[in-house]
């Protein structure tokens, strides 16, 4: 089920409500942030200085609503619904229109969340919602060759192999190379067991 209202997008899947963050999130994020940082730490960039910060987390609510309102990203918020608990994130950026038609995916989950299902979920939420209501015909994701469970993520959730970018994306601080995965909207490849080691 999908609901758009004035500068708010909720998307719901049967565990979590996937919304923007707002301000009163603050405390729940620093705390999960924290908590899941060794968890988290060799997945992603490093995390700058006043990365907890109260102003640092304004300004990214500032920035979910204005990409929302732009509709160049749908940065989402998980939030478990039988205890509001905030469980991850997931975020559709770089959308691009016209002959393209594409985003590329994002996400992260707090270590005591992990492989429980809710970050599944919240991908075939975005997923639809992308193909259904923004008609987006491809979205792309790229993840370190070593991070086995988001590929198995990326794979069960109909994403696809596509190849390696050499020096993609700069991850505890030094370049890394990344797997690139695909979901289409309308794919004729068929399933397929591509991979490197």
């Amino acid at each position: 089920m999908f609901r758009k209202q004035q500068l708010a997008l909720t998307l719901e899947t049967p565990s979590c409500i996937l919304r923007l963050p707002m301000m009163s999130d603050h405390l729940q994020w620093a705390e999960q942030r924290q908590k899941s940082k060794q968890f988290l730490e060799n997945w992603e960039p490093v995390w700058s200085p006043d990365y907890f910060s109260k102003r640092a987390f304004q300004n990214r609510v500032y920035w979910a609503n204005k990409s929302f309102k732009n509709l160049s990203s749908l940065p989402l918020f998980i939030i478990r619904r039988n205890d509001n608990q905030l469980v991850g994130a997931i975020t559709l950026d770089n959308i691009r229109r016209g002959p393209s038609q594409s985003g590329t995916l994002g996400y992260w989950i707090g270590q005591d969340f992990a492989r429980l299902g809710y970050m599944s979920e919240a991908i075939k939420a975005v997923v639809a919602y992308s193909f259904s209501k923004i008609d987006l015909s491809r979205i792309e994701a790229a993840t370190l060759p070593n991070n086995s469970a988001s590929r198995g993520l990326l794979e069960k959730s109909g994403f696809k192999y596509e190849g390696v970018a050499q020096s993609y994306l700069q991850i505890s601080g030094r370049w890394r190379s990344h797997v690139l995965y695909a979901n289409l909207r309308n794919d004729r490849r068929g399933k397929t067991e591509a991979g490197i080691d």
